[in-house]
């Protein structure tokens, strides 16, 4: 399954219908930018760190602080309103590729 994200400030938005498929009865995730690649990974112990995963509204809808990812990155302006991803299971992580635009 594929799906779309959004991106505002280094905050990742996800609809409830990905974290439900994804990340159902997580709480945390690993948030990584390499190569021009987005990769969020589930943490499924607490005591292995990560991002919490925040309702956002009523609907289930969730977002991750990544701000500091994004600024290692020098991509804090980065933004898009519909960014495809797709689940690898190479990885383990929800992917997209970034373009800085």
């Amino acid at each position: 399954m594929s799906g779309a994200v959004s991106i505002y400030e280094g905050s990742i938005y996800l609809p409830n219908q990905l974290v439900d498929t994804y990340f159902r009865g997580i709480n945390a995730v690993i948030v990584l930018i390499q190569q021009g690649e987005l990769m969020v990974m589930p943490v499924h112990q607490a005591t292995s760190g990560g991002s919490l995963l925040k309702i956002k509204n009523a609907a289930g809808d969730r977002v991750v602080q990544a701000r500091d990812v994004f600024q290692n990155q020098d991509m804090l302006d980065f933004r898009t309103d519909n960014l495809a991803v797709n689940w690898s299971t190479e990885k383990s992580a929800l992917c997209a590729i970034l373009v800085n635009n």
